[in-house]
C-alpha cells in the first residue's frame, strides 16, 4: 500500500525505522518540531534543532528513498517561558523558505496556561505574516476538551486564519467534532497506550466519516509504533473497509491537505 505520515518525530527513531516504513509502502514522512525529552534552556539549541530539521534530517530519510518534510516552532511543552519563545520565534522566517518547510507546527497547549496560550497567539500571527500552514498540538488526557476548545476559540480570533489551513492533530472522540465543525482538518494519532488505539480511530472513521482526517503515528521518544499508519489500514480492511476508501485516509487526504503548501511534492511513481 501506499500512505503518507504526517506526523512522525524521526529525529527520535532509528535508521531501522526509515527502512522498514519505507518497505510498508510511505511516500513521505512529515516531521514537526517537538520536545527533546528535556528543555532547551537557549534559543542556539532550537536554532541547531531546526538546522536537524530542515538540513541533516532530510539526508538521512533520503538514503531510503523517504522525502522529508518538517514543521518549525517552539512546542507547547517548552512554551512557559514567554521571553524565550519570542527569541525562538524571531529565528523562525530565516527557516521558511527551506525547500522542505511546511509550515507552524506542532503549536499548541500543553497545560493551558495563560503562557502557553499566548505563545500560541504568537505563533499563529507568524504564520499568517508568512501565509504558512499551521499544525497545532492538542493536550493530552483530561484537559483535551478545554485546551482544544481554547485553541478554536484562538484560532476564530484571528480573521486572517482560513480554517482549511490547519490541521489540529490528537483529536478523540470528544473533540473531533468541534474541530470538523469549525472548518479545520483532524489528525488522529495512533498510540498503542494512550491517544487513539486502531480500533477507536476507525470507530471515529465509522462515526463522522472521512472527511479531513488523517491518521498519524507521531512516533516520538515515548511508547509508540512507526508503522502505526498502515498496521491501522490493515485493521481497516479486516472490518470491511473498501481498498479506495483505506488509500483516501491514509494517502489522499494528507496529500491533499499538505499539498496546500506548494513545496510538498511527492516523488514520481
Amino acid at each position: 500500500m501506499k500512505y503518507i505520515e504526517p506526523h512522525a518525530h524521526m529525529v527520535s527513531r532509528v535508521t531501522d525505522d526509515y527502512a522498514k516504513m519505507t518497505l510498508a509502502g510511505c511516500q513521505a514522512v512529515c516531521e514537526p518540531a517537538f520536545w527533546a525529552g528535556f528543555d532547551r534552556s537557549s534559543v542556539n539549541g532550537f536554532f541547531d534543532y531546526f538546522c536537524q530539521l530542515t538540513a541533516h534530517e532530510p539526508k538521512r530519510a533520503s538514503r531510503f528513498g523517504l522525502a522529508h518534510f518538517c514543521w518549525l516552532c517552539i512546542n507547547p511543552k517548552e512554551a512557559e517561558d514567554v521571553n524565550l519563545a519570542e527569541e525562538v520565534i524571531d529565528i523562525i522566517p530565516q527557516f521558511l523558505d527551506g525547500p522542505n518547510v511546511l509550515g507552524i507546527g506542532e503549536i499548541g497547549l500543553n497545560k493551558n496556561s495563560r503562557n502557553e496560550l499566548k505563545v500560541f497567539e504568537m505563533h499563529v500571527d507568524l504564520a499568517a505574516r508568512h501565509n504558512q500552514l499551521i499544525l497545532v498540538h492538542t493536550p493530552h488526557l483530561e484537559d483535551k476538551l478545554k485546551g482544544t476548545r481554547l485553541i478554536l476559540d484562538a484560532l476564530r480570533s484571528d480573521k486572517r486564519i482560513k480554517p482549511e489551513r490547519v490541521i489540529i492533530d490528537h483529536v478523540e472522540e470528544h473533540t473531533v467534532k468541534l474541530v470538523l465543525d469549525r472548518g479545520h482538518w483532524a489528525g488522529m494519532t495512533l498510540y498503542p497506550e494512550t491517544k487513539c488505539t486502531p480500533a477507536r480511530a476507525i470507530d471515529i472513521l465509522e462515526t463522522y466519516g472521512d472527511e479531513r482526517l488523517w491518521m498519524n503515528s507521531a512516533c516520538d521518544w515515548g511508547v509508540s509504533d512507526p508503522l502505526a499508519v498502515p498496521k491501522t489500514a490493515l485493521e481497516m480492511k479486516r472490518r470491511g473497509h473498501l481498498a479506495a476508501a483505506i488509500h483516501r485516509v491514509i494517502y489522499e487526504n494528507p496529500r491533499t491537505f499538505l499539498g496546500q503548501c506548494p513545496k510538498f511534492k511527492l516523488p514520481k511513481a
